[in-house]
């Protein structure tokens, strides 16, 4: 096999590796393309290509996360990973947990480590290497990381809640509720609610958004139900679909240009949290953008239509 397949057979699960490691679609894209030409500079041939590109993409992830780490702290308002629809790395008898260890829930959890304990969680945890293989990817003993996997299982555990639903259960439930958003339906949307749902999202400063967040199932049904017909008027679309493994939908403008996703967490059969993805910039690489403050301008204009002209 040549250099080249070998790289583009890897690719799905270093592409996996990154994306957990940085919550960043198109920073682990460009992590990757950098193993690669890393691989391919490399004189003669690593007696494991699995292995070498997989310590050299975590060591890359490792390195770029240090320094968003500050672009974060700076960041205008909430921080959320940038979506992703599908997760290339595939493994049928683990695709469940795979599916939890990339949602939104888990990679805000994941923001809590330090760039080691998280590459070491995702590289141990997640994908099964060995120690060996671990302390060789991110350059420490294997003493030393499983002192880290420790400390990383520790802080993931303090703070992670199991939003468990079925498939089945998650599929039928965003289904009624994106069925009450288009409708305007209040009361179809409080039902589906938990009591104590936050809506909270990610705007970076550059669209549109309702301030801090809405929290509380009557405050976030009337806030979507406002949305929800005035949306649907002027030819928005909402093409439910699944964003990091949870259930989820992208919005669209009459131009299908993406006006933001969002995502949910599910609890008991009710909508604990639901987070929009509202920055631009975190939504190129879905496709093309819509102009947000354009949406909701015109969005607004039908609940509050210009009274004619007085002759």
């Amino acid at each position: 096999m040549s250099r080249t397949e070998e790289f583009q057979e890897l690719r799905p699960l270093l592409f996996s590796i990154a994306y957990r490691i940085l919550g960043s679609a198109s920073e682990a894209e460009d992590a990757v393309q950098e193993a690669w030409l890393r691989y391919d500079a490399y004189p003669g041939r690593p007696a494991s290509a699995k292995a070498f590109l997989s310590a050299t993409v975590s060591r890359i992830a490792i390195d770029v996360l240090r320094s968003a780490r500050v672009r974060r702290e700076e960041y205008t308002g909430r921080w959320f990973p940038e979506p992703l629809l599908a997760d290339p790395y595939e493994d049928p008898e683990r695709s469940a947990e795979l599916a939890d260890s990339v949602s939104t829930a888990a990679l805000l959890l994941l923001e809590r480590l330090s760039p080691l304990e998280r590459a070491v969680f995702v590289l141990r945890e997640v994908f099964g290497f060995g120690f060996g293989e671990v302390a060789a990817a991110v350059g420490r003993s294997e003493a030393a990381c499983r002192q880290l996997a420790v400390r990383a299982r520790r802080h993931m555990a303090e703070g992670q809640v199991r939003f468990t639903a079925d498939r089945r259960e998650r599929e039928e439930l965003a289904g009624r509720f994106f069925h009450a958003f288009r409708e305007g339906d209040v009361d179809g949307l409080r039902e589906l609610l938990a009591a104590d749902v936050a809506m909270v999202g990610d705007s970076g400063g550059r669209a549109p958004l309702w301030g801090r967040g809405v929290f509380g199932a009557a405050e976030v049904a009337r806030t979507l139900a406002a949305i929800g017909g005035p949306f649907a008027r002027i030819g928005g679309v909402v093409e439910p679909r699944e964003i990091n493994g949870q259930p989820g939908a992208i919005f669209r403008d009459r131009d299908r240009k993406i006006v933001n996703t969002l995502t949910f967490d599910i609890l008991d059969g009710r909508i604990q949290t639901i987070r929009a993805v509202i920055n631009p910039d975190k939504l190129r690489h879905l496709g093309p953008v819509a102009d947000a403050w354009a949406v909701i301008r015109e969005a607004t204009r039908t609940r509050h239509p210009t009274p004619p002209a007085v002759p």
